[in-house]
C-alpha cells in the first residue's frame, strides 16, 4: 500500500442527495468528481434499482447537481446545456431551464424554461409546480419586453457590474456576492402555458416550503423586511388553489427551523432564543393550522436537529428533514457523530440509526431508509437501513482503503475542569515506532457549535501520512453535547481555550511519542480564531496556520454577512455597550505578545469571515517582527477547504504542510 498522497482528494467521489421515487422502487442521487481540467467539478445523477440492488449512471452532461421526480420513471432536473443559453446568461438573463429524462433509458429533453432564478420546485400536478426563486425589484423580467427595451436593460445590468449601491444589512452573503433587496418569494409555474405568478411580496423573503400530502396546501417560513434583516420569522399557511396566503404565528422573537403538514396537522421545529440565543437547539411545536395555536412537545428536548460533524470529503447536502406516514424525520448531532431520528405527533422521539459516524444525506419511504454516510475511515456512500442493520450499496471510494495506508483515530476523553469532559482522538503517524520522536498538529474545529469525530478527514490523514501526530477535540462551546455545553457567549477565549490547553496536555502526558518541542496548531473559521488567540496567550507552539479567521470582533460585527448580529449574540456586547469587552474578545488585542511564526490562508470572497481580519493580524505579526506569511485565494470564500477549486484546494494544503515541515521537522 502507498501513503496518502496530498492530491489524493482529487480521486475521491462524493455523494448527496438521495431521493426515492414516490413507489419507492428506484432512488436517485448526486455523484460529484474533482476535473482537473476545468479546475472545478463535475456532477452527474445515478440511479440505484431497490428490486435488483443495480446501481447506474443516468446523466453524462457533468453539471446536474439536483432533480426532482415527476414520477416514478421521469427525473426532472435544471441545466444549461445548449451553448446560447449559457451565452444568455453571461449576458446578464435570467432563467433556469429544466430538463426531463427517463430512467429506461434516451436522452434528457427540454422540459419547459421559466424566466426566474429558481430555487426549489415542487410537483403539484401533471403541468403545475410551486417554486422559489430569487426575485429582485430592481431587475424587472425580459420576457414582456420588447427587443429594444431588452437590449437596453442587459445593457444596464452589465454596466451595473462595475458597482455597488447598499441600502440593507446584511449586504453579501458567503458563496453569493452583493445581494442588494434579494428576496426568495413563492411562484405557480404553469408548463403547459408557460405562465407563472408570485404568490408572495416582493419584499417577504421566504424558506422551507413544505406541501400538505394532497399538495393544495403549503406551509412556509418568512419574514417582510427593508433596510435590516432581523433574526426572527413566523409561519405561514398558502392555499394554493385560492393563491392566497395567511400568516399563522406572530412575528416575534422567535426562530421557526422547520414546518411539515404531518397529515392536517403542523409539526414545526423552532426556537425562542431566550436562554442560549442564536445557537440555542430548536424543540418540536404541533401548531393548530387554522389558529396557529403551538403546543410544546419536547420542552426536555436538547440537541441539535442537523448535522455538524466535520469533514473536509464532501460536497452537496441532502433535505435533513423528511416525513413518512405519521412521522417526522430529522437528524442530530450527539458526540461526535449524527444519526437519524423520527418523531410522531405526540412528540415520541425514536433514534433510527446506531453506527458512529455521519449521515450527510438520506431519505425515507414506507419505513425504508437509504442515506449517504461517513462510516469509520471509509468516504461516502450510499448504504440501505434494514431492520436496524446498515447495508453497504456502493463502492466508490473503496480504493482509498485498498491502496493508501490510513491511521485510526484513536479517542481520548479528558476533564477539562469540574464536571466537564471534553471527547477528542489521537492519529498516530503512519509506521509509528515506539522510543521515536515525532511532531504533532493540535487540529481545531469550525463554528464554534459543530465537532469533530472518527469520520474520514483528508488533511489530517495526510499529515499522518507525512509524519505527524494530530489531535483534535471538541471544547466547550461545541455541539454535540446540548444547550449548556455549547453556551460560550461572552466567554470566546476563556473556557473554551482552557479545554483545548487541557486536552494538549493529557495528549502529550498520554503519547510520550510526541515531541513537545514540535507541535503546532491550526483550525479554520471559529478554529482560526481559536489559533489567532492561542498564539496571543502562550508560546507553546512552535508554528500555526490560521485559517479563514477572526482577529478583530469590532470590525468583523460590521463587514461580514452574519457579523451584526452575530458578534453581539456572541460576544454579549458591541462597541456601544461595551467596546472594552469586545476588544478583549479579539485576538488582534494580544498580537504584540505573539511569537508563534504565522500562516494565514484567507479568500478574497470570504464574505463570513472577510478578509480585513487575516489581513490586520497579519500586518500585527510582521510590525512586531514575527514570522508571518499570508496566502490570499482569489475567487474563492469561506468553503475553500471543503468545496472551493481543486487546485486551489492542493495548493492550500501543500501552504500549510509546508509550514509545518519547515518549522516543525
Amino acid at each position: 500500500m502507498e501513503r496518502l498522497k496530498l492530491d489524493d482528494f482529487t480521486r475521491y467521489t462524493f455523494l448527496s442527495g438521495v431521493e426515492y421515487n414516490p413507489s419507492g422502487s428506484r432512488a436517485c442521487f448526486v455523484v460529484h468528481k474533482a476535473d482537473m481540467e476545468e479546475n472545478g467539478y463535475s456532477s452527474n445523477l445515478w440511479l440505484y434499482d431497490v428490486g435488483t440492488g443495480d446501481i447506474g449512471q443516468l446523466t453524462a452532461f457533468d453539471k446536474e447537481k439536483g432533480f426532482i421526480w415527476l414520477d416514478d420513471d421521469t427525473v426532472l432536473f435544471p441545466g444549461m446545456r445548449k451553448p446560447k443559453d449559457r451565452e444568455k446568461a453571461k449576458e446578464g438573463e435570467v432563467f433556469t431551464v429544466y430538463y426531463k429524462i427517463s430512467v429506461k433509458g434516451g436522452e434528457a429533453r427540454e422540459a419547459f424554461r421559466i424566466p426566474l432564478a429558481v430555487r426549489s420546485i415542487q410537483k403539484l400536478d401533471d403541468s403545475r409546480f410551486l417554486l422559489t426563486a430569487t426575485y429582485n425589484p430592481n431587475r424587472p423580467g425580459l420576457e414582456e419586453m420588447t427587443e429594444e427595451e431588452r437590449a437596453k436593460e442587459l445593457k444596464k445590468r452589465k454596466e451595473e457590474k462595475d458597482y455597488e449601491v447598499l441600502e440593507e444589512i446584511p449586504y453579501w452573503r458567503n458563496g453569493a456576492g452583493f445581494t442588494r433587496k434579494n428576496r426568495t418569494r413563492i411562484y405557480l409555474f404553469d408548463a403547459a402555458t408557460g405562465q407563472y405568478e408570485p404568490l408572495t411580496p416582493e419584499l417577504m423573503d421566504v424558506s422551507a416550503v413544505r406541501l400538505n400530502a394532497d399538495r393544495t396546501r403549503a406551509v412556509f417560513i418568512a419574514q417582510t423586511w427593508q433596510g435590516k434583516l432581523e433574526r426572527i420569522s413566523a409561519l405561514h399557511i398558502l392555499d394554493i388553489q385560492a393563491k392566497s396566503y395567511r400568516q399563522l404565528t406572530p412575528l416575534e422573537e422567535f426562530s421557526w427551523r422547520d414546518a411539515h403538514f404531518i397529515g392536517d396537522r403542523i409539526l414545526a421545529l423552532g426556537s425562542d432564543m431566550k436562554s442560549y440565543g442564536l445557537n440555542q437547539n430548536p424543540v418540536f411545536y404541533l401548531v393548530d393550522a387554522g389558529t396557529g395555536q403551538r403546543t410544546l412537545l419536547t420542552p426536555d428536548f436538547d440537541r441539535s436537529t442537523w448535522n455538524s460533524v466535520g469533514s473536509d470529503c464532501r460536497l452537496g447536502g441532502g433535505d435533513p428533514h423528511r416525513t413518512d406516514g405519521n412521522y417526522l424525520y430529522f437528524i442530530t448531532t450527539e458526540g461526535g457523530s449524527s444519526y437519524i431520528n423520527r418523531i410522531d405527533l405526540e412528540g415520541r422521539i425514536e433514534k433510527i440509526t446506531a453506527a458512529p459516524g455521519s449521515v450527510d444525506s438520506y431519505d425515507v419511504r414506507d419505513g425504508k431508509i437509504l442515506f449517504i454516510g461517513l462510516r469509520g475511515l471509509r468516504l461516502q456512500e450510499l448504504y440501505a437501513l434494514e431492520e436496524g442493520t446498515e447495508r453497504k450499496l456502493t463502492s466508490f471510494n473503496d480504493w482509498v482503503q485498498e491502496e493508501r495506508t490510513l491511521s485510526v483515530p484513536e479517542p481520548l476523553r479528558v476533564e477539562t475542569a469540574p464536571g466537564v469532559t471534553v471527547d477528542g482522538w489521537v492519529i498516530k503517524p503512519v509506521g509509528y515506532e515506539e522510543g521515536c520522536k515525532y511532531p504533532a498538529i493540535l487540529d481545531i474545529h469550525g463554528g464554534p457549535k459543530t465537532v469533530y469525530g472518527e469520520v474520514f478527514f483528508h488533511e489530517m490523514q495526510l499529515w499522518a501520512n507525512e509524519g505527524y501526530f494530530v489531535f483534535f477535540c471538541n471544547p466547550r462551546g461545541s455541539d454535540g453535547k446540548g444547550n449548556e455545553f455549547a453556551d460560550i457567549r461572552g466567554k470566546y477565549g476563556t473556557i473554551d481555550y482552557e479545554d483545548l490547553m487541557a486536552f494538549t496536555d493529557a495528549v502529550l502526558a498520554r503519547y510520550p511519542g510526541i515531541d513537545r518541542s514540535r507541535v503546532g496548531v491550526t483550525g479554520g473559521s471559529y478554529g482560526g480564531f481559536m489559533t489567532n488567540w492561542i498564539i496571543g496567550h502562550t508560546d507553546r507552539f512552535k508554528a500555526a496556520a490560521s485559517q479563514r479567521s477572526i482577529s478583530n470582533w469590532v470590525s468583523m460585527g460590521f463587514t461580514t454577512d452574519i457579523g451584526y448580529f452575530f458578534t453581539e449574540d456572541q460576544i454579549a456586547a458591541t462597541p456601544w455597550t461595551d467596546i472594552d469587552k469586545v476588544w478583549w474578545h479579539s485576538p488582534l488585542k494580544y498580537a504584540d505578545k505573539v511569537k508563534t511564526p504565522t500562516l494565514f490562508i484567507h479568500s478574497d470572497e470570504d464574505y463570513r469571515c472577510w478578509l480585513p481580519e487575516a489581513l490586520q493580524m497579519f500586518t500585527a505579526l510582521r510590525y512586531f517582527g514575527v514570522e508571518a506569511r499570508l496566502c490570499m485565494f482569489r475567487g474563492e470564500n469561506h468553503e475553500l477547504s471543503r468545496s472551493g477549486k481543486p487546485k486551489h484546494r492542493i495548493r492550500r494544503l501543500q501552504e500549510i504542510t509546508d509550514w509545518f515541515n519547515k518549522y516543525l521537522k
